[in-house]
């Protein structure tokens, strides 16, 4: 299977400028199901780094006080420990829209500014387009003079309240503010992956190109500038320790790293037109979709995004799409819930007027019948091509803010009938297909351990089996929960429709507001990524 068959090219990233590899091989990928296995883990990893190590992260929010384990340490304990034991400690922080608006522009300043005072350096970075966000979730810990030891995390969760949920998805203990339809405590899905080999390298290099970048911090708000300035804030990042050699080859995972930054004046240093191959990376990898595209999306919204999913499935008949969004937008209220709604229903009735047998889209309950936020954005085609990110499946993510995706390409294939599931010769690879079994296991309450998976692995089978659970659930709702509680957490997703007269005014607020164009005018006159 050669691998620019689905990874992009040099030609294809488009972006000559940037020092990060068109992809990287020899790599380990592991998925960290749920915030409580990633943060457990992140903290075995941060406490085993010593004097000259280096710890640098990128995040959308971050909590101080957020718990990584049920008696600690804090993100800010874990992260200030390190810088006072001597690690190199760099971070970059979204600086946030308004508290007053739902943000964190607090938080994130008071993890800034703790870490700073331990003796790392923590920048709040609004180096974006107006409205827009840095929505990169990542952590790169480097050992000096043992590369071998060196791992990086990226994915979908921030180090910040509401992520530390686990498989029973009782939520965490520490809430952030959201829709009270998931109640005080919202139950939270979500998917971070852990890598190890020269991928690290690439992760390194994609945060010295934004320490580097000399773009003013404050250059998209000149009163966020005065006020930082006002405040004594550290505005100017000090120089980077020299880059480590990559690590050496350590597993059989092809990984491709993939990004989005936004056209910007003035430019980025390292992408002077924005960068979209997440767009670009997804684009090529449904595009060779044959049998089953599996994806978690937070929004799931955009009529752009959806047009690539109708068209795959028109022109491939024997191609299921199958999507677990959240039950409920996070927001409530007349004004921003309406807006939130109107994006996903006009995209998923894109979808399913290309295809209305083969269109199942499904949200995520707990055993007490509770809806699960889901805030993962994995995506598994024809069990060939992975990718866990932060980007979600809509216009913003994949123009607008800064994001993060790593799409995975597994050398080992996997050996369970069908061995090819797609039939063009490329079979399926163990990394994807694993990754979605796992996923679907716990969404059916199926074995941990793979035992029940034998209708799980043709596309066929699967399609009807997760259908056949959810429809089951659905129906026991339906005749008013009498007997037994069917096995399974997915229910068939019926999102609310809005009547003409508020279309009229959230279409177009969604638009401008919850998911705009970030690319350059003539991407969007031709239509192209």
């Amino acid at each position: 299977m050669p691998l620019q068959d689905w990874f992009l090219t040099a030609e294809e990233r488009a972006n000559p400028v940037s020092g990060i590899p068109v992809w990287t091989t020899g790599n380990l990928a592991e998925p960290l199901i749920h915030g409580s296995a990633y943060f457990d883990r992140l903290v075995d990893e941060v406490e085993a780094l010593g004097p000259g190590d280096h710890l640098f992260f990128t995040d959308w929010r971050g909590d101080p006080d957020q718990r990584l384990r049920p008696d600690g340490p804090t993100v800010a304990q874990l992260f200030a420990q390190a810088a006072q034991r001597g690690v190199v400690v760099k971070g970059l922080i979204w600086r946030s829209h308004l508290d007053v608006l739902a943000y964190s522009e607090a938080e994130n300043r008071d993890l800034s500014e703790t870490i700073s005072a331990a003796g790392g350096e923590v920048l709040l970075d609004q180096r974006v387009r107006r409205g827009g966000s840095h929505h990169q979730k990542l952590v790169v810990l480097r050992h000096q003079g043992a590369p071998e030891r060196d791992v990086a995390f990226a994915g979908g969760i921030d180090l910040c309240h509401s992520r530390r949920d686990d498989a029973a998805h009782h939520g965490d203990p520490q809430p952030v503010q959201m829709s009270p339809r998931y109640g005080p405590n919202p139950p939270w899905h979500d998917v971070q992956l852990a890598v190890r080999g020269p991928v690290v390298g690439a992760l390194d290099t994609l945060f010295r190109e934004r320490w580097t970048d000399p773009m003013p911090l404050d250059s998209e708000n000149p009163m966020a500038y005065l006020q930082d300035r006002l405040r004594g804030s550290d505005l100017r990042p000090d120089p980077l320790p020299e880059q480590s050699p990559d690590p050496p080859p350590c597993g059989p995972h092809q990984i491709q790293v993939l990004r989005t930054y936004p056209a910007v004046r003035p430019r980025y240093s390292f992408a002077p037109d924005g960068e979209r191959t997440v767009a670009r990376g997804y684009t090529k990898a449904v595009r060779r979709a044959r049998r089953l595209i599996y994806l978690e999306d937070q929004y799931l919204w955009s009529a752009e995004v959806a047009d690539l999913f109708a068209h795959a499935l028109r022109d491939n008949p024997d191609l299921h799409l199958i999507a677990v969004v959240p039950r409920h937008p996070d927001v409530d209220g007349k004004l921003a819930l309406p807006p939130n709604m109107v994006g996903r229903e006009q995209a998923l009735s894109l979808c399913e007027r290309a295809a209305p047998d083969r269109v199942h889209v499904f949200d995520v309950e707990n055993h007490a019948g509770g809806p699960v936020y889901v805030h993962a954005k994995v995506c598994v085609v024809d069990d060939v091509w992975a990718s866990v990110g932060s980007d979600n499946f809509n216009r913003r993510s994949w123009t607008h803010d800064s994001e993060l995706s790593c799409a995975v390409l597994d050398e080992t294939r996997d050996q369970r009938e069908p061995t090819d599931p797609a039939g063009r010769g490329d079979g399926a690879r163990s990394f994807a297909r694993d990754l979605r079994l796992r996923l679907w296991r716990e969404h059916l309450d199926r074995d941990p351990d793979g035992a029940d998976d034998a209708d799980l692995l043709d596309p066929a089978d699967a399609v009807a089996a997760v259908t056949a659970a959810a429809d089951a659930l659905q129906q026991w709702y339906d005749d008013g929960q009498v007997g037994e509680r069917p096995p399974g957490r997915l229910r068939p997703h019926r999102p609310e429709r809005l009547p003409w007269y508020t279309r009229a005014w959230a279409l177009p607020v969604y638009r401008l507001v919850y998911d705009p164009d970030g690319r350059p005018l003539r991407a969007r006159l031709a239509g192209t990524w």
